[in-house]
């Protein structure tokens, strides 16, 4: 123990202390009353109330408190009673059922919050088990008391307080194996009930385009025939019951850019008009140059004025274009049928004997298009991901070097050696313990505010085309990422690092020992990075700052019109991409120290039963989640925390290795081979159906749905469905829907190719092909 003492000297010499972690929590805690108290003050206030319940407005259920009374009431509650309720806000998110929830938000919505519950119903009864029984175990001995390893109370509480070899191993065996089959029973008790869930909410759901239509991609080319002409006469021949319609794709990224131009242009042009209005004594300038900065000084309404037309004009012309230049449309095309039957029939099959072309996937909702990469060419998209995939594992191995290098700074140690000058007011006892317990979790989160980002546009360039799979690829990779650099890193590799010129100077079998030895002693870290992260920084969420000032500053600058004041609200939305991953770095660090230090647990608990709270708010009154993708994100959820429990357990037998408990390996070797074929159970059992849609089921919709509506025209109802945003412009979708037409006979029309047979049934749209967009969009004729 005297060889293993040494190296862990300079450890935990910077490990934080009972007092550091007080500390800590006393700024995290006061820091999210704050931020509640500042929210419960502000929601009151009428000028606020966009900023704090925009779905509600979006929705048309709430109207603006300040159309009338006094003018002070229209911008300031006068109410004292209100604010007697500052916190009447709680009970009002957990009362709306489930069942309306879903209604109101969605079902995604819905089921991202049973996460947090899931987490409450994991960690609820395990942090009571191992607070009765592991706590006592671990506190009841003096390893480190008779040891010279400096260490904290905190210290005493982990498995690092028990002997070497002793047979109070027995606990923690025991306690491992009594949280895996809970946390096993609890996820499969959810994923039936988020399965069930999902197969209902499908089959009671409204009619919407994405079940009646298919993505299909990579269309071989056709020396006589155009895509549109190709694509129908393809689903004429092979589909001839239940084809309807398709909508080929164009590739408009460029108009689109122009679009985007010109709506910033616009709003610097109402900016300064505005401007004028308020002052019409001055005209108001700008420069030409970048961010109007430099360059000639100029009239801005003028300037901008000139630039909106000059975009207008490139903008019909593009438009123009795109109708007229067949090399626009690109080998991609929405096909929609006569019913989600033969739409599942379609997506949920091979098309040809070559399994590279016609391929065909479920089309996502309108909304949830990601219309950019639908112009990517397929051939491209397997070396744009070779590339990201590449790129990935350097950007994955190169962050752990700088944040390594800001944890060293968040230190005592390093703070001392960047700045020697600092050496007496860090060693005051107050600082100390803020350096201690607050600043390494503050540094880290600060280190790791642009990486969601990074991600979201690496995974935008590997070609997805929805939004809902470019959020979950996006937070896979954002997984990862916290999984080897926040997790692994701050554990294995930290330990490493702060003892390198140790381990140097001992022999190679202590070095496993050491890292075993450094596990548990990194609870504290994990600690004040919950309380930062999972306290204060949920807190922070539900007080929306930056829409809060960015709200006023639009409303102030640009509002012109309602609509302007609807646009400037920014809801926002849950984002997957980033709030999930750090969820289920939660469940990672709950799992592997349940066992190795309980006394983490309670912060988890915490975190997860306030966040669970302060989202289902934001759900209900805040965010306008930008798709419907039915929970299809389940199954990565499950995965993950099917992870975590392994790899908790991986980690606890090597940790026991290191302690001379070498004879639990067969026992605990055991436990990941159970949850490893428990996982496989699950995914056979219940992923199915967040992947393929029941013939079934969608016969049975089909069936009801032509019951109640016989006459309803499906074909008007698909037929713009798929159209560009930027061919729709701001006019409502009625004025491109066109007339159903009559259905011919069953006769043989030919077609342009001369190598292939006759389409068994007629063309719909003059022997040839869909509409085409001038067809459907006559508006955009240039």
């Amino acid at each position: 123990m005297d060889r293993i003492a040494a190296p862990m000297l300079e450890l935990m010499t910077n490990m934080a202390t009972i007092q550091d972690i007080g500390v800590s929590a006393a700024i995290n805690i006061l820091s999210a009353i704050t931020f509640l108290l500042a929210f419960a003050f502000l929601r009151l206030q009428p000028i606020n109330d966009r900023v704090y319940f925009p779905k509600w407005y979006l929705k048309g259920a709430r109207e603006s408190p300040s159309h009338g009374g006094a003018f002070v009431r229209k911008f300031v509650n006068l109410d004292m009673r209100s604010y007697l309720k500052v916190l009447s806000w709680m009970p009002a998110a957990l009362k709306m059922p489930e069942d309306e929830l879903i209604s109101h938000a969605g079902l995604d919505s819905a089921v991202y919050l049973r996460i947090y519950l899931i987490g409450l119903k994991i960690f609820a009864p395990i942090t009571v088990l191992a607070f009765i029984i592991l706590v006592p175990v671990n506190w009841t001995n003096i390893t480190l008391q008779s040891s010279k390893v400096q260490h904290s109370d905190i210290d005493k509480l982990s498995i690092s307080n028990i002997p070497v070899g002793s047979k109070r191993f027995a606990a923690h065996l025991t306690m491992a194996y009594v949280f895996t089959f809970w946390t096993c029973y609890v996820l499969l008790r959810e994923y039936e009930i988020v399965a069930t869930m999902r197969l209902r909410f499908l089959a009671s759901e409204k009619r919407r385009p994405d079940q009646f239509t298919v993505l299909v991609r990579n269309i071989p080319p056709d020396p006589d025939e155009s895509i549109g002409e190709l694509v129908e006469h393809f689903f004429l021949v092979n589909h001839p019951d239940h084809y309807l319609t398709h909508q080929v794709v164009y590739n408009a990224n460029k108009l689109d850019k122009m679009v985007k131009e010109k709506k910033k242009m616009q709003n610097w042009l109402d900016y300064y008009q505005l401007k004028y209005e308020r002052n019409t004594f001055q005209r108001p300038t700008t420069k030409t140059g970048f961010l109007g900065c430099f360059g000639s000084k100029v009239d801005a309404i003028e300037y901008y004025t000139s630039e909106i037309e000059r975009i207008e004009k490139e903008e019909t012309d593009e438009r123009g274009k795109i109708m007229k230049d067949p090399k626009s449309v690109v080998p991609a095309a929405f096909v929609s049928f006569r019913s989600r039957w033969g739409a599942a029939v379609c997506a949920q099959t091979q098309q040809t004997s070559n399994p590279t072309v016609w391929l065909t996937e479920w089309a996502p909702e309108p909304r949830d298009v990601y219309w950019d990469n639908l112009s990517i060419p397929f051939v491209y998209l397997t070396i744009r991901r070779l590339i990201i995939a590449v790129a990935f594992f350097f950007l994955n191995f190169f962050y752990v070097l700088p944040i390594a290098f800001v944890q060293s700074l968040a230190n005592i140690e390093g703070i001392e050696k960047a700045a020697p000058f600092l050496k007496p007011l860090i060693e005051m006892r107050t600082i100390k313990s803020f350096i201690q317990g607050f600043l390494p979790g503050i540094a880290l989160k600060i280190f790791l505010i642009l990486l969601p980002s990074i991600l979201m546009f690496m995974s935008k360039v590997e070609g997805l085309t929805s939004v809902s799979s470019l959020e979950r690829r996006s937070a896979f990779k954002y997984y990862i990422f916290l999984f080897f650099n926040v997790f692994l890193g701050s554990i294995i590799a930290g330990s490493a690092l702060e003892q390198l010129k140790t381990f140097l100077h001992q022999s190679a079998n202590e070095i496993p020992r050491t890292i075993g030895e450094a596990i548990p002693m990194k609870a504290t870290f994990f600690i004040t990075y919950v309380m930062v992260d999972g306290w204060a920084g949920v807190a922070g969420e539900i007080l929306r700052l930056k829409p809060l000032i960015i709200f006023h500053l639009k409303n102030f600058f640009l509002v012109k019109t309602e609509k302007d004041r609807e646009e400037a609200m920014d809801p926002g939305s849950i984002g997957f991409d980033s709030n999930e991953p750090q969820i289920q770095l939660y469940f990672l660090l709950g799992l592997v120290y349940a066992v190795v230090t309980p006394f983490l647990l309670p912060f988890i608990l915490i975190f997860f039963g306030l966040a669970y709270v302060v989202y289902r708010h934001q759900i209900i009154n805040v965010y306008n989640q930008e798709y419907e993708s039915a929970a299809a994100f389940w199954p990565s959820v499950h995965g993950r925390i099917i992870v975590a429990l392994i790899v908790s357990q991986l980690l606890l037998l090597g940790l026991l290795s290191t302690k001379g408990a070498g004879q639990s390996t067969p026992v605990l070797l055991v436990l990941p081979v159970v949850t490893f074929y428990f996982y496989k159970y699950c995914k056979n059992r219940y992923e199915p159906a967040f992947v393929e849609y029941p013939l079934q089921d969608a016969m049975r919709k089909d069936t009801l749905e032509r019951a109640r509506e016989p006459g309803f025209d499906l074909k008007g109802y698909l037929m713009n469905a798929y159209i560009h945003p930027v061919f729709k412009g701001d006019e409502d979708d009625e004025k491109f829907s066109i007339s159903d037409e009559p259905e011919a006979e069953q006769v043989l029309v030919a077609t342009k190719r001369q190598s292939r047979r006759n389409t068994p049934v007629p063309s719909k749209y003059n022997g040839s092909e869909s509409p085409s967009l001038a067809e459907i969009c006559p508006g955009l004729s240039p």
